[in-house]
């Protein structure tokens, strides 16, 4: 991996990212190592994509639609009516061009921490679990339940938060990426 260090990517990150956005990537990183540990997993590669899952997510909505479509990204029509979900692929961008980052598990687990995609590395699943449990989230009813789960079963962790996060955006009204809906039918039928 021919990635900076992490002091030079903490440093950058604080720079880019708001303070409660760089908490939680910390966060992430940390979540995402002990999970690796768990589920055999490159630890160094979880840090990374923990660290820079997010490095996309401070730039303004309208802002990161202009990005993505002058980088030369595709943009789905759930991703044009609610920019804000690019995120993923323009950290995955960024984590390539400005961060030195190369390994595809990597990119992939920082593009699809939000979506997910069916049948996800178990790289990219830590990635997009750690981003729902990392200690500093806001708690919600189910959430024990789903931090137990991370540490036994993916696949069926996957499926719990992919239907609360289904449930809520139904709830809310909410353009829904149609990846999180495959996403969670491939999971629905692999936890059965």
């Amino acid at each position: 991996m021919n990635v900076m260090d992490r002091d030079s990517i903490i440093e950058r990150l604080q720079e880019k990212l708001t303070e409660r956005r760089f908490i939680h990537s910390v966060g992430v990183e940390y979540t995402a190592a002990c999970m690796a540990y768990k589920f055999d997993v490159d630890a160094q590669k979880a840090r990374i994509a923990g660290l820079l899952h997010d490095c996309a997510k401070c730039i303004p909505r309208e802002e990161k639609l202009r990005k993505a479509e002058k980088f030369g990204l595709p943009v789905n029509v759930s991703e044009r009516a609610n920019p804000d979900l690019l995120h993923g692929k323009l950290g995955a961008y960024y984590a390539r061009k400005r961060y030195g980052v190369e390994d595809p598990e990597i990119l992939s687990a920082i593009t699809y921490h939000t979506t997910g995609h069916p049948n996800m590395s178990k790289l990219d699943q830590i990635i997009f679990i750690a981003d729902f449990i990392e200690p500093n989230r806001k708690m919600i009813p189910s959430l024990p339940e789903i931090r137990r789960e991370a540490f036994t079963d993916l696949d069926h962790c996957m499926m719990h938060i992919l239907k609360n996060t289904l449930d809520y955006l139904h709830q809310r009204n909410v353009v829904i990426d149609e990846m999180t809906q495959k996403t969670y039918d491939f999971y629905r039928e692999e936890t059965l």
